[in-house]
């Protein structure tokens, strides 16, 4: 009986690939942090303020105008987070400076937000919300995965209300 290495090789990759995405889930199958959080340190945005410029590239580093995924811990209890979508803005040192995601509708009504609508960032297919007061700073290596890139109308929108509000240019 000859022994077809091709479906072989097809169904360890699966198996791989399988067991791979299981061990970085924890409960509830969201996406577990690695090794330990990243350093995340929150400031408000107008202590950030620098030039804003979109310009996402798919090569495995964090971009502005992508969206990316890490750790951010909870305002109320910083040992406490979850892992949640955040758009890249810009860059401080060898920090990433990102906007948090949200997807809870009760945000269309905040002025400290601003829809984006849905995007491949969501699975469900969700409308979300960019939080516009609050910046994270994350060490590259805290950055997951990439989510999507953000059309570049959305992140115009977004850049306009970061010059307008918060004195970047």
């Amino acid at each position: 009986m000859a022994i077809n290495w091709g479906s072989v090789v097809r169904t360890a990759v699966k198996v791989a690939t399988r067991l791979l995405k299981d061990s970085q889930r924890g409960s509830g199958g969201a996406p577990r942090p690695g090794a330990g959080p990243a350093r995340v340190r929150t400031a408000a945005t107008g202590d950030r303020a620098r030039e804003v410029v979109y310009a996402p590239e798919r090569d495995g580093a964090a971009d502005p105008g992508e969206i990316v995924w890490t750790w951010v811990p909870y305002e109320e209890d910083p040992k406490q987070g979850k892992d949640r979508p955040l758009l890249v803005v810009g860059r401080s040192g060898g920090d990433l400076l990102g906007l948090m995601l949200s997807s809870q509708d009760r945000r269309a009504h905040d002025p400290e937000w601003v829809g984006i609508g849905s995007g491949a960032w969501d699975r469900e297919g969700r409308d979300s919300y960019i939080r516009l007061d609050r910046v994270l700073e994350v060490e590259e290596h805290g950055i997951r995965r990439e989510g999507a890139i953000l059309d570049r109308d959305r992140f115009d929108r977004v850049a306009e209300q970061l010059r307008s509000r918060y004195g970047w240019h």
